[in-house]
């Protein structure tokens, strides 16, 4: 699985780099068919903007991408946070899912036979 970190008016320094690695690394733990992610963490510099600091993270899985994106004031390091949680939540997710499709296939489930009603005999 490959991280790719990239930067929007802002300079990737090698702690940024290293704590996003951190981060999304635990939720590569929790689902291994992870094959990449992709981080853009974006600083707006206008004074009267809410939201400065953005982190957008898309995850490729087999078969289906999804994209997170958070905007945090307070700094970079919250808004990496938040969008580690989520994104976390999202593979659960995704996993739960995939795995209780896998169990109501027709390949899984296992047919019984009826057994015949009894008749009753009046007397």
């Amino acid at each position: 699985m490959h991280i790719h970190v990239n930067g929007k008016n802002i300079e990737i320094t090698d702690a940024i780099k290293a704590y996003v690695k951190e981060k999304l690394g635990k939720v590569a733990n929790h689902y291994d068919q992870i094959t990449a992610i992709d981080v853009i963490l974006t600083v707006i510099k206008n004074p009267s903007a809410s939201g400065k600091y953005i982190a957008e993270v898309s995850c490729k899985l087999n078969g289906k991408n999804i994209h997170v994106e958070v905007s945090e004031d307070e700094s970079m390091y919250a808004s990496i946070d938040l969008v580690a949680d989520k994104l976390d939540r999202q593979v659960k997710k995704f996993k739960d899912k995939s795995l209780s499709s896998d169990k109501g296939s027709i390949r899984n489930v296992v047919e019984t036979a009826e057994e015949p009603e009894e008749e009753l005999e009046e007397v």
